[in-house]
């Protein structure tokens, strides 16, 4: 049976299915240590409700931190096989502003505001019969969601999962991964460390992502269907593999929220761009005043606010660049923009006078809260 079928199926019958358009809330029910530095948190609806959504979609999160709303994305890490508790696990990283906060604020019976789920990284998307899960550190969540969907489903799927973590130690649901292979024969667990923990001296495969490691890992590469998720410069190291070994790269699908990686240029080299897209075809462009950032640029009308913005040298929050995840949610002050979203700001937002500025173009003179 098609995979997607089955999940169309299960919003048949039983509760009413949680809509973040109608019930923007939801609740911290319990905390899970992973790992030292990884905590697994699981939300319930304010309503007794269920959850409906693609194994390895997101949600956008809006945090109140210090008084200010930041938000983030993060995979779900649930399968919506279990449709009463939705999870994500996220890894504290120190001088960060969410991940430290959830992990020293967030507590049973917080409530925290989301939008989704969202975002086509899924198998329900692109479904195989034969799969290589590749994840590094906490990229590991939307591929174990997708690992427990088919874990519960039954699914005969042929499944290499390789999994990338600096010691034995940093491995995140090792002992779940390892339960499920034994349950699943097609599930195959491949565990990879840099280097051994305090406790432990690491027995298996060493070192880092790299094409020799991925033909050994999976001879029968190129009959399947590569998911791949972690922090960029591992992603770029598989495609860089993948591409080495003359993989058919439209099997290739990645997902990545990394905030510490915004594309910069030098001043000098954005504005030589920016005159020239400003002298193309319509010639326009319009003054931009990001209030909190004290700062004025020049966005021609056929340009993306974020991406004039970045080719200035601002750093503004940021990650899919889609209109999906909502990140880049600014309020406008003044002005009028054209705006081709993909979900990720609620209708009652655009009223409010909110935009995504990733996928926002300048219709007249703008002034935004950033």
């Amino acid at each position: 049976m098609n995979p997607a079928g089955i999940f169309i199926e299960a919003r048949a019958n039983g509760l009413p299915f949680w809509d973040s358009e109608a019930e923007e809330e939801l609740c911290c029910v319990g905390i899970r240590d992973e790992t030292d530095d990884v905590r697994t948190f699981m939300f319930t609806a304010q309503r007794p409700s269920r959850f409906f959504y693609w194994p390895g979609q997101f949600l956008t999160f809006d945090f109140l931190i210090d008084g200010a709303r930041v938000n983030r994305c993060y995979t779900i890490a649930a399968t919506p096989t279990r449709p009463h508790q939705i999870t994500i696990t996220v890894k504290r990283k120190p001088g960060g502003v969410v991940s430290p906060w959830l992990h020293a604020t967030m507590r049973p019976g917080s409530r925290v505001r989301a939008v989704g789920p969202l975002g086509d990284f899924s198998f329900v998307a692109h479904p195989a019969e034969k799969y290589l899960f590749l994840s590094g550190g906490s990229g590991i969540t939307p591929l174990m969601s997708m690992a427990r969907a088919h874990h519960d489903l039954g699914h005969d799927a042929d499944i290499l999962f390789v999994h990338f973590a600096r010691s034995p130690a940093d491995i995140i649901f090792r002992r779940e991964l390892d339960l499920m292979a034994h349950h699943m024969p097609r599930l195959r667990v491949v565990q990879v460390c840099e280097t051994d923990s305090p406790h432990e001296r690491w027995g298996g495969m060493r070192g880092r992502v790299n094409a020799p490691m991925l033909a050994l890992i999976a001879p029968d590469l190129m009959d399947r269907e590569v998911f791949d998720c972690g922090p960029e410069p591992f992603m770029r190291a598989v495609r860089g593999g993948l591409d080495a070994l003359g993989f058919d790269m439209s099997r290739y699908h990645e997902e990545s929220f990394d905030f510490g990686t915004l594309a910069e240029a030098e001043p000098a080299v954005a504005a030589a761009s920016m005159a020239a897209v400003a002298d193309a075809a319509t010639g326009a462009a319009f003054s931009v005043e990001f209030i909190k950032s004290r700062r004025t640029i020049r966005v021609p009308a056929d340009r993306h606010v974020l991406e004039a913005a970045r080719l200035e040298g601002l750093r503004l929050p940021s990650s899919c660049t889609k209109g999906l995840c909502g990140t880049c949610k600014s309020r406008l002050i003044s002005g009028k923009v054209e705006m081709h979203h993909q979900g990720g700001i609620r209708q009652r937002e655009i009223d409010q006078g909110m935009i995504l500025i990733c996928c926002s173009k300048p219709l007249t003179d703008l002034v935004i809260e950033r």
